[in-house]
């Protein structure tokens, strides 16, 4: 095989230790190959994505024969030992590549490579396979030898151009999230450093980040001022300083210089995007992304650290004169060196200033998008000054939480004027005990006041159950299916009869009696019950605190029934129920049936019948109820309340003021 014209020398622990699953990402694998053409002086770089495969091309310097086996076919030749390796010829780069190993990430997104490249004049095209390299190692040999290529592309003069195909479905990537990805990766994409780069031909600009607009709060570290025009929507900036010092193992000190930004976003829910979570501080070494996320590593629990986003620029961290602390994968640091640790407290102290000038600066917009509703303007006018800051401090709390929702916004409004008042009273009833019999007045005003956030709370509740009602009276209305009514009434209770006492938590709903007891029996429940009690299926049954069972048995509202079939079958639920209670728990249980119907049962238009059949279920402990009265009764008990309640009450108008508000979002 000595006669083959290319070949790429293995070593069988290096290519285990790395492991072709190198990169976890095509924006990382294709980051590599980017970096590469950069290193290659070149100016252009496309990508093209297709169904089947992704072609990246550039107008580099390429690769005669000999670059390509002792340069790109050699895993691990690192350049910048070379004389004069870690400055590009033409435009004088700092070259990114250090370890040579960032060919085999290729082979984390695709099994078959083709890469095509010419310099001066000299073409040279060669394929490698992913299964003929995998059976190399298998069969323990050190040497592999691409397939060389004749059919070379006529329209490539200049540069190199990979090809990949046969793309492993898992890293399968739209266009638009790429470019976004990509764009997050580079800060030297422009004319200023003479390298554009372009996906399916639409170019990538830093503008494709797209996170510069949502960036309200801005902090700046030796920051260009041709950058920072990108931030035009921010409501704060502040200049920090950028210059860290360590000391290095040997006793010598280092000094390096932060560029970059650290910014907050108006709402934590813009930080996720269809090229993923960027809610990430990011930490680049030469124009490229070199560590995703330096914020991960300090466990910032914080709400403020859920609305961060940054890129920090930290080149002394890639020095040529000092050691390479980047990770087989390039994407993370290793721990320990002087300089990280330098760079890491830099930023916890940053983070630190960061989150408690956030915090001042989204309470008062807090206040203020608050103090845009009148009522609550007056109700924080009406405060004392040492109250105000309170209130302030509870809008700013507000204001820290996402809330999408202009209503959503409204409720926690509301509720932080009823928190308000409950540590209003709580501080007036701490005085209580100073008070002096001639201030017995006032005693009464804060009873008063106390009674009215009662029934503001109580009328809160009321309202809610009444939009319950009217679910209810639409699903009738609408002859809804047995099913959807079931759901319904199964999650309020109360709708059955305001009266009754509240339900354990024993409750069953669309249930077989067999069901229900063989959790607690097991077996043994078959033999107490025949075949056809086992099948016995009640819709709702729950106890009451005091023991009793209630089963309710519903009827679709256009169904009319009998009461005769209505009673055995009631009968039947008591029977098999009152068997197994009997046995099991050793008393006589009392068993309610309600019959929930939309039609009154047949002969019920004749009165007597109609009070015989009442009796008779009466005595039997089963009763008629109808949807119609149902509602009546449930609407009757909760809007009387509301009729008697809603013009009263401070508290309650100041709600009600803020409900009818428009809110800015």
């Amino acid at each position: 095989m000595d006669n083959q014209p290319y070949k790429m020398t293995l070593s069988l622990n290096l290519l285990n230790h790395l492991g072709i699953n190198l990169y976890s990402s095509v924006p990382a694998v294709l980051s590599e190959v980017v970096a590469n053409s950069w290193d290659a002086d070149a100016e252009l770089v496309t990508i093209t994505i297709d169904s089947d495969k992704i072609v990246i091309t550039d107008d580099g310097n390429g690769m005669a024969k000999n670059d390509i086996n002792n340069r790109y076919l050699s895993i691990g030749y690192q350049r910048r030992n070379v004389p004069d390796g870690s400055i590009t010829p033409k435009y004088q780069r700092k070259v990114m590549g250090r370890k040579g190993i960032g060919k085999l990430s290729l082979f984390s997104i695709a099994r078959n490579i083709t890469i095509y490249s010419v310099k001066d004049g000299e073409k040279n095209g060669f394929q490698m396979l992913l299964a003929d390299i995998e059976k190399k190692i298998q069969q323990e040999e050190s040497t592999y030898y691409p397939a060389e290529l004749n059919d070379f592309p006529p329209d490539l003069t200049r540069g190199t151009r990979i090809i990949l195909r046969d793309l492993k479905k898992r890293q399968r990537q739209t266009p638009a999230a790429l470019r976004k990805q990509l764009a997050r990766r580079f800060s030297i994409l422009g004319s200023k450093h003479h390298f554009a780069l372009s996906i399916n031909n639409d170019p990538v600009t830093i503008e494709d980040r797209d996170y510069f607009s949502k960036i309200q709060f801005l902090w700046m570290y030796d920051l260009d001022d041709d950058f920072k025009h990108y931030f035009k929507n921010s409501d704060h900036s502040e200049v920090r300083k950028s210059t860290i010092c360590w000391e290095n193992d040997d006793g010598s000190s280092g000094k390096g210089n932060v560029i970059g930004w650290i910014g907050t976003v108006k709402s934590a829910g813009s930080l996720k995007d269809d090229a993923g979570n960027i809610n990430k501080i990011v930490i680049l070494v030469r124009g490229k992304m070199a560590q995703e996320d330096i914020l991960d590593i300090f466990n910032e629990g914080g709400m403020y650290s859920k609305y961060i986003i940054g890129e920090l620029h930290a080149d002394f961290l890639d020095l040529d004169d000092s050691d390479d602390i980047t990770t087989s994968s390039r994407q993370q640091f290793i721990d320990g060196d002087p300089r990280l640790k330098s760079l890491q407290d830099f930023v916890q102290q940053e983070l630190k200033h960061i989150q408690k000038k956030w915090t001042s600066l989204r309470n008062d917009e807090g206040t203020k998008v608050a103090l845009e509703i009148d009522a609550i303007k007056q109700w924080f006018n009406s405060l004392g000054e040492d109250h105000k800051k309170r209130a302030k401090s509870l809008f700013g709390k507000i204001n820290q939480l996402t809330i999408d929702e202009p209503e959503d916004r409204k409720n926690l409004l509301k509720y932080a004027v009823l928190a308000f008042e409950h540590l209003s009273y709580k501080n007036n009833l701490d005085a209580l005990e100073k008070i002096e019999p001639d201030d017995i007045l006032l005693v009464g005003s804060i009873f008063s006041r106390l009674d009215d956030i009662e029934a503001s709370l109580y009328y809160q509740i009321v309202r809610g159950r009444i939009e319950v009602i009217e679910t209810l009276e639409k699903n009738v209305k609408d002859n809804a299916l047995e099913k959807v009514i079931q759901n319904h009434i199964a999650e309020h209770l109360w709708l059955l009869d305001p009266s009754w006492e509240r339900a354990t938590d024993s409750k069953f709903v669309e249930s077989r009696i067999y069901k229900e007891f063989y959790e607690a029996f097991g077996e043994e429940i078959k033999s107490d019950l025949t075949a056809e009690e086992q099948q016995a299926r009640y819709d709702i049954k729950y106890s009451t605190i005091s023991g009793t069972h209630i089963i309710i048995e519903l009827k679709r509202p256009n169904v009319k029934t009998k009461t005769g079939a209505l009673i055995d079958q009631g009968k039947k639920y008591q029977r098999i129920l009152r068997k197994i209670i009997q046995k099991h728990n050793n008393h006589d249980p009392i068993i309610e049936v309600v019959f929930l119907v939309g039609q009154l049962p047949v002969g019920w238009d004749d009165k007597k019948e109609r009070d015989e059949d009442i009796q008779s279920l009466q005595i039997k402990g089963m009763r008629i109820l109808l949807y119609s009265e149902l509602l009546d009764n449930a609407r009757r008990v909760y809007s009387e309340y509301l009729e008697q309640r809603q013009s009263t009450g401070r508290i309650q108008k100041l709600l009600d003021s803020i409900d009818t508000a428009s809110l800015l979002s």
